[in-house]
């Protein structure tokens, strides 16, 4: 907890200012995210910050609802339910896995997300070095995993000696040089 904590915080905050600056004009735009344009790609980010902070509370998961335009307060309400520390002890009734792997995944969707919506609506973004560590080591381990259940494409191609954050995009199914 003490280590991911502010990673997590960090990471949140970077997306809930790249949200906070979407026009409404850009809501139709395409995202690196196939499945999903800006409008989309944010309702989705308000279901990850509602499904992590039931999850969080060892709730269950939960069903994506319409979007709603209030990220950033469904953000603050997930770090706050992650802060206890009995959030982060045990496995999760509903998922069946360690808490601290379901913080790692929170981290991954944010650090990832945020870089999508960044790109599809001109933006500047920068993970956290240390974030996007985290976020690659703990997704070498979980990605045939993740592919199985849908959660990232096949893998994109990139250079071996590549920065951290392209060997992470293109290991879940990104093109690191996506433009709209």
């Amino acid at each position: 907890m003490d280590d991911m904590m502010p990673l997590m915080t960090r990471a949140t905050e970077r997306t809930s200012g790249l949200v906070a600056a979407v026009r409404e004009e850009q809501f139709g735009s395409p995202t690196p995210c196939a499945k999903f344009d800006v409008k989309e790609l944010i309702n989705h980010l308000e279901w990850v910050a509602e499904m992590f902070e039931s999850l969080a509370r060892k709730g269950p998961r939960l069903e994506q609802g319409p979007y709603a335009g209030d990220f950033p307060e469904r953000a603050e309400r997930t770090l706050a339910a992650w802060s206890r520390r009995e959030a982060w002890e045990g496995t999760s009734p509903d998922m069946g896995m360690p808490m601290t792997a379901l913080a790692h995944m929170y981290l991954i969707d944010l650090i990832v997300h945020g870089w999508d919506l960044a790109r599809a609506t001109g933006q500047q973004y920068e993970p956290e070095p240390e974030a996007v560590s985290r976020a690659l080591d703990f997704t070498d381990r979980m990605v045939e995993m993740g592919r199985q259940r849908g959660v990232f494409g096949p893998p994109v191609a990139v250079p071996d000696d590549a920065p951290a954050f392209d060997r992470l995009l293109g290991l879940i199914g990104r093109d690191p040089a996506w433009t709209p």
